[in-house]
């Protein structure tokens, strides 16, 4: 059910005399349960609605336009987060250290996120009839936790007696047209090598399934009481990447992405820019420094500004970003810009994504820094995404008072980077 708060002047709810306080009981008999079914049938030009007001229910004939909108806003949305019922070896969430702020410790495992906001799911909480939903509300596309489909490994991996079916449900939404965008987290010698194999060629056989991003299991230092994962190394990362290559090469599609984090690994190039399509991976860590160089190139061009910067970034991508700072220096006169990379002591040194910095840690990195300096340079994707918060709940206020220098938040993408440092861009 949805309650409405608002009826819009000049739309159809206003025509047809909704009212605030009405509630949405069902469209064309299916149950409202959510604003995904506002959303739905406000695309559609002839559907029934049933409300509620006060004690009578009314049947409402809607005919409209496709573009027109029924023009409401409601005092809820009904999308109470529907959280994980796995306990995998890998999940992160258990091993965050503990006083961060409690949004950080919900494992959500919601379908409905994932059409919505691109989240990664699961689907070993769905019902047959979350799934009949899905697919009558045509909700693509889809982003899926596959991790592995060979034998019972998916189930020992997500600790869930369910996890098996979910290739089952994959061959329904393909069957669909749902795209699906897919993810494996992939664990040294517990779904790679042969496993990998099997899982990649039994996706490649779902027309709907468009990208596939294998990427590493993040390891923290708070692991205490887990399951023991091994880290990979150069060596590992350089033949993960020789074999999505030949999985591809099998598959006769070029489907499957490495993280860029194991070309990093394994010092080895990125693939071109075209190599990556529509970068519909690029939230999962693929993709990122292919993007970075193709904007940079793009916007880059000789200037002068005389400023000197302190660019923040992650032990990872520390190489990456020193060189391109370089190269804004050759191109800007005047400029000068040192580049950090701080240890990650908040969730472990293993951790070397700029992302998951603290503030606390870039701090304590700046009071070692003995070079002169203007301004602080910092990824956006540092912060919280809806306020400027570190992960270790430190406000950039504080972090600048602390700082005692101007501090700037950019885009993590090769466009902003040059504009930052070249003063086109000063906020």
């Amino acid at each position: 059910m949805l309650t409405i708060k608002q009826v819009f002047e000049d739309t159809i709810g206003q025509e047809i005399g909704l009212k605030p306080g009405d509630i949405i009981l069902s469209f064309d008999g299916f149950d409202c349960q959510d604003i995904l079914d506002y959303y739905y049938f406000e695309s559609k030009e002839f559907f029934t609605m049933q409300v509620k007001r006060g004690k009578k229910i009314h049947d409402i004939e809607i005919e409209k336009d496709e573009d027109e909108l029924l023009g409401l806003s409601f005092v809820d949305d009904g999308l109470a987060i529907k959280t994980c019922h796995n306990n995998c070896i890998f999940c992160f969430v258990q091993q965050l250290p503990k006083g961060m702020r409690e949004s950080l410790y919900v494992k959500d495992d919601d379908f409905r996120q994932s059409f919505l906001c691109g989240n990664y799911v699961t689907l070993t909480n769905v019902s047959d009839d979350d799934i009949e939903r899905l697919l009558r509300l045509k909700l693509s596309p889809m982003y899926i936790s596959v991790h592995c489909l060979y034998g019972d490994v998916r189930e020992k991996m997500l600790k869930n007696r369910f996890a098996g079916r979910l290739y089952s449900i994959m061959e329904r939404l393909d069957k669909a047209g749902i795209t699906m965008h897919a993810q494996i987290v992939l664990v040294k010698n517990v779904n790679d090598g042969d496993k990998l194999d099997y899982t990649c060629h039994q996706l490649a056989k779902l027309e709907n399934l468009k990208t596939l991003a294998v990427v590493p299991c993040g390891i923290s230092g708070h692991r205490q009481g887990l399951t023991a994962i091994e880290d990979v190394d150069g060596d590992y990362s350089a033949a993960l990447i020789e074999q999505v290559e030949r999985l591809n090469k099998e598959c006769e599609k070029h489907f499957i992405f490495a993280a860029d984090d194991f070309y990093i690994r394994a010092k080895l190039d990125f693939p071109p820019y075209k190599a990556y399509g529509e970068f519909e991976q690029i939230e999962n860590g693929v993709g990122m420094f292919a993007s970075f160089m193709h904007d940079f190139e793009k916007v880059s061009h000789k200037s002068t500004y005389r400023q000197t910067f302190l660019v923040v970034t992650g032990v990872a991508a520390y190489p990456f970003i020193s060189s391109y700072a370089k190269k804004c220096e050759q191109l800007i006169d005047g400029l000068k810009v040192h580049v950090i990379a701080p240890e990650n002591e908040f969730f472990g040194k293993t951790i070397t994504a700029a992302g998951l910095l603290t503030g606390r840690d870039i701090l304590a990195k700046i009071n070692q820094t003995t070079q002169d300096f203007d301004c602080i340079i910092l990824p956006k994707n540092m912060m919280r995404e809806t306020e400027n918060v570190f992960l270790d709940n430190m406000t950039l206020e504080e972090f600048a008072q602390k700082s005692g220098k101007k501090v700037m938040l950019i885009s993590p993408d090769g466009a902003s980077f040059f504009k930052a440092l070249a003063g086109e861009i000063t906020e």
